[in-house]
């Protein structure tokens, strides 16, 4: 890849990392990939050699407990990496998760050993880390929370039925975005719970637009 067309990539989905040093370093190391949907990037016990950069799609992490049974943790989308990934790759150990491309994906691919090495050189990537993580921790806390009190599907359906008895009304006029930011989750984990709504035949949507049948 052109070193201008990353240029474009960093200062659009990742506009942390501009010290043109760390760009250097990440046109010689990086590897860009495409990657088709349903594809698993990573599994469990494997030792992680890349962390992900992701600039299209989205990427679902699960976790699987002793019985088999997968948890997902949360979704990686346009200008995300994997708060787990980096884990296991600074401590040397197997992986503790599943990623899987949750449509066609886009991304940029780190060597491990770059991690800690630009932690240390680049201040950029150090607060994109520490961003990383925090964000992560608040969305699996979200997580949490909703498996002790309320299934994120059932907070859906009573947000919009609300919503609907609000305005009196069968249509709204609202993006995934803004409900998600509602209900303290991802854009991501609304959009889905939507398509399965529609799947049900529950809700018509639309742009910016979900209407109740």
């Amino acid at each position: 890849m052109e070193k201008s067309e990353l240029i474009g990539y960093l200062k659009k989905y990742f506009p942390l990392l501009t010290e043109t040093a760390l760009i250097d370093e990440i046109h010689k190391h990086a590897t860009f990939k495409k990657i088709e949907e349903a594809t698993v990037l990573m599994d469990f016990g494997n030792y992680i050699r890349t962390i992900p950069l992701v600039v299209e799609g989205s990427i679902k992490i699960v976790r699987e407990n002793e019985n088999g049974n997968e948890l997902l943790m949360y979704y990686l989308g346009q200008g995300d990496t994997c708060a787990m990934s980096l884990t296991c790759c600074m401590s040397h150990s197997k992986s503790e998760i599943r990623a899987i491309a949750d449509s066609d994906v886009e991304l940029f691919l780190i060597p491990v050993e770059k991690v800690d090495e630009w932690m240390i050189k680049f201040r950029s990537w150090k607060s994109f880390i520490m961003q990383t993580y925090s964000k992560r921790f608040s969305e699996l806390l979200t997580t949490i929370d909703s498996i002790a009190f309320l299934k994120m599907d059932e907070r859906l359906l009573k947000y919009l039925h609300d919503k609907f008895t609000k305005l009196d009304s069968s249509e709204i006029h609202i993006t995934h975005q803004e409900i998600a930011i509602d209900l303290n989750t991802s854009r991501e984990v609304v959009s889905r719970l939507l398509k399965q709504l529609e799947k049900k035949g529950d809700v018509i949507l639309g742009r910016n637009r979900i209407e109740v049948k």
